[in-house]
């Protein structure tokens, strides 16, 4: 029975070294699994990561590495990972130790007992108040919108069957949000709870603006209720619009001294309505652009450096 883990890394070499150490250490301790292979993936990273990628590489036949020709992001490298690997179980985690590789042992334990997915959920201690604010306001609203199910603290530290592994590569669309397509997938998925780990060196790169963009294109790829919603916002603004008219109206008829000039009111309902039309306009365009980005058909991806023994491609 083989483990393949895949660990993404982005100007990580404060980190790289200590991470393969780590994982290799509690890797070959256990006892349940036959071989394991690490198929680390450089992000484009713009410091010495890609050097000593390779240097472990060299010294370690375990591992194997990817690099890409500039930063497609997290969502392109866990992808080139997952097509990559070819262990009957495949384990996600990041490069910065913020993963406990102590903990992959109950990950393995989890498949073994029958479950496809083994997800690992980390509490929020050691974080900033607003990060915990902002992360609490996404899963509350993620659980009124999106058409899967996410769980508050469940990370991209994950363990998949052969059969999930397949499934998740089976949904290929360009937009990719992992979150919501590992719910998506559903199968039997055991939660294991682990105590946040603060990085050690380094500089995190998932900061509050990549955050927020994260979590857009999580709540829009995943429903269409923000045009559901907007269209009610504009059948609400007619219907207000009508009352008003009709108020208007009546009042001409029966107290016509009662009418002043409605300089404000006429302002106020401009405005209104104008920013209704710019917010409408602004939604349907975030799902225009994710088609126009569909449509192009553009690789996920791009490989500039491998040493996978087959040939590869470099488009994906």
């Amino acid at each position: 029975m083989k483990l393949s883990i895949v660990v993404a890394f982005f100007n990580e070499e404060k980190m790289i070294e200590k991470t393969h150490r780590e994982i290799n250490k509690y890797v070959s301790e256990i006892k349940e699994i036959s071989d394991y292979e690490l198929v680390f993936v450089n992000d484009g990273s713009k410091d010495r990561t890609l050097e000593l990628m390779k240097n472990i590489a060299k010294e370690n036949p375990k591992v194997k590495y990817i690099s890409f020709s500039r930063n497609f992001g997290r969502e392109g490298a866990l992808l080139a990972g997952l097509r990559k690997a070819d262990g009957e179980m495949v384990m996600i985690m990041d490069g910065d130790l913020q993963h406990p590789p102590q903990l992959i042992h109950k990950f393995v334990e989890g498949y073994l007992e029958g479950y496809d997915v083994v997800s690992g959920r980390r509490n929020r201690e050691g974080e900033s108040k607003l990060g915990t604010l902002f992360a609490n306001l996404f899963y509350k609203t993620s659980s009124s919108l999106m058409d899967v199910k996410l769980t508050n603290g469940i990370s991209e530290f994950k363990l998949f069957s052969r059969k999930a592994v397949d499934a998740v590569l089976s949904l290929e669309e360009y937009n990719r949000f992992s979150k919501g397509i590992f719910s998506w997938i559903g199968f039997k998925e055991k939660i294991i709870d682990y105590q946040n780990q603060v990085r050690e060196a380094g500089e995190s790169k998932f900061g509050f603006r990549r955050s927020l963009n994260y979590a857009m294109q999580g709540i829009m790829s995943f429903n269409e209720k923000p045009l559901r919603i907007v269209l009610k916002l504009g059948f609400i603004c007619v219907f207000v619009a009508v009352l008003y008219l009709l108020s208007m109206i009546a009042l001409y008829f029966t107290k016509p001294h009662l009418l002043v000039s409605g300089y404000f009111t006429t302002i106020a309902m401009i405005t209104f309505l104008g920013g209704v039309q710019l917010i409408s306009i602004g939604i349907l365009g975030e799902y225009i652009g994710k088609i126009f980005y569909e449509v192009k058909r553009r690789p996920h991806y791009l490989i500039d450096e491998t040493n996978f023994d087959e040939e590869d491609s470099n488009v994906k």
